[in-house]
């Protein structure tokens, strides 16, 4: 590395590690809104306390002096409005219309009898309150109860022109209700993004969810094709060599051999999906390869050891990516899974794969026995084999040959792939 470089990668460190001021606001700001919302009752009591405590030193202060447009109040009076003008706001947020109306007598007197006392100016908290908790129309009504006192005040103690009592009153008024509006736009503008980042999670985990069913769903195929076909392997394997062991013990070996390879290979294509299952982020699992065209010859060999004669005709040149590859081997070992199982004793089978240059191919497996899986039912083979079939637009047909022919036919047909 550059020592140059190296001599100025702390520094960068650093200033990425340094705490912003607003980061340390933002997180005091949330406890207290946390604290806020477990302990509503007391912070009201402790805001309360506050401003009924100001009113209190105005009045014993004889700060009201100093704006009272009437300084020969009794105190008693005095005392009753500073109380009247700061105690309701202990309910400002719960009911603040109620609080306003409230608050509007002891302001019309203190307007009336000319205190003009400064503990008034709480009404502006009332409204900020109503334009942050209640619908913007009922700030019309809370302007008209907030001008009349204030009207009453400038007609009956002038001081100078009207317009000097009433522009102020405006004004705060106005942006009282200003910022209470900016505030309630934030708030609900954060809890809907809340909302949104919720959702957004919500529909993570289902995708999350739906992504292992379909996950479980593809494991669940790959074993029954796994099981299906091995199992029926080793049957037909077992029975021949049961028969064998009557007349030729070597034969009879030679069919253990091959039933103890077969279940080998079944076992470790199992636990290569149980892998998938178990860990997710499995190297092994993750990196091992599927069957492909090259793997049809053993597939085949395998079905002929169990007993059935398979003839193989191939027109064309394979070129296929692995996913058609996958589809087409599954396919095929799925037909002649369901001859092993249900054609017969003296069945066979033919296995035709035409394969085009545009990249179509079309894979014919037909067989001599009875025909069909029993009782009209074909479990999970053919409907998995048309699932993969349709994730190329392919189409499957799956059927008994037609008359006189007997025995059963499945048509595989993908068509070129077209470019994206």
């Amino acid at each position: 590395m550059d020592p140059v470089t190296e001599e100025r990668t702390p520094p960068a460190a650093e200033e990425r590690t340094t705490e912003p001021l607003t980061d340390h606001v933002q997180r005091v700001t949330k406890r207290v809104r946390a604290f806020d919302r477990r302990h509503p009752l007391l912070w009201d009591l402790h805001l309360t306390g506050f401003w009924v405590t100001a009113a209190l030193i105005d009045y014993y202060g004889d700060g009201w002096h100093n704006v009272a447009r009437d300084t020969d109040l009794p105190g008693g009076l005095v005392l009753a409005l500073s109380l009247g003008l700061s105690v309701p706001l202990l309910w400002r947020r719960s009911h603040p219309r109620t609080v306003l109306l409230a608050l509007t007598p002891f302001a019309l007197v203190n307007a009336w009898t000319g205190a003009a006392l400064q503990a008034a100016l709480l009404q502006t908290l009332i409204v900020f309150h109503i334009a942050l908790r209640r619908p913007h129309r009922s700030l019309w009504w809370a302007l008209a109860v907030v001008l009349v006192p204030t009207t009453v005040l400038a007609v009956r103690h002038p001081q100078g022109g009207a317009d000097q009592d009433l522009f102020p009153a405006l004004l705060t008024f106005v942006s009282a209700a200003a910022i209470g509006i900016t505030v309630r736009t934030r708030r609900d503008h954060t809890e809907a993004l809340e909302d949104r980042a919720r959702r957004l999670e919500i529909e993570r985990d289902q995708q999350a969810r739906l992504s292992a069913a379909a996950e479980r769903a593809r494991i669940a195929r790959e074993m029954h094709d796994i099981i299906g076909h091995n199992l029926s392997v080793i049957t037909g394997l077992a029975d021949g060599g049961r028969y064998a062991a009557r007349k030729s013990p070597d034969r009879a070996a030679e069919a253990l051999t091959a039933i103890s390879t077969t279940s080998r290979q079944a076992l470790t294509e199992l636990r290569r999906l149980l892998d998938v299952l178990r860990e997710e982020d499995h190297p092994e699992a993750a990196l091992a390869p599927q069957p492909a065209l090259s793997d049809l010859d053993h597939l085949i060999d395998g079905v002929r050891s169990a007993g059935l004669p398979v003839h193989t005709e191939v027109h064309g040149t394979p070129s296929l990516p692995p996913g058609r590859q996958l589809t087409v081997y599954r396919v095929v070992q799925e037909a002649l899974t369901n001859t092993l199982k249900h054609a017969g004793p003296g069945a066979t089978a033919t296995v035709e794969m035409s394969y085009d240059e545009g990249g179509a191919v079309t894979i014919t497996v037909t067989d001599t026995g009875r025909g069909g899986p029993p009782n009209g039912t074909d479990g999970r083979g053919l409907p998995g084999m048309r699932e993969r079939t349709s994730l190329y637009g392919g189409t499957l047909e799956a059927g008994p040959r037609p008359h006189p022919e007997r025995g059963w036919r499945v048509s595989l047909h993908l068509p070129e792939e077209t470019p994206q």
